[in-house]
């Protein structure tokens, strides 16, 4: 799989993404998309809560996440869940 990181801008709020040549897809930081639309203090504690409630619900929205390493704020590679544009 080959990869190219790519910083997005929405809203002055920095939304990390990954480009995968095979599959050509873009994959998408659900923590960044939550921190950029909510004013929450903690968007990982957000998504963890609502990732939760959707699981308990059988929503198929959490089982299309994966989880992917990605350049976090202390630069260093770290497991995030990521979504597609689909």
């Amino acid at each position: 799989m080959t990869k190219k990181d790519s910083l997005k801008i929405f809203d002055d709020s920095t939304i990390r993404t990954i480009w995968n040549s095979e599959n050509e897809k873009w994959y998408i930081s659900i923590v960044d998309v939550i921190a950029a639309l909510t004013e929450s203090i903690d968007p990982v504690a957000y998504w963890r809560k609502l990732k939760q409630r959707l699981k308990a619900e059988g929503n198929q929205t959490v089982t299309n996440c994966n989880g992917l390493k990605m350049l976090a704020a202390d630069g260093k590679m770290r497991m995030t869940d990521v979504a597609d544009t689909e």
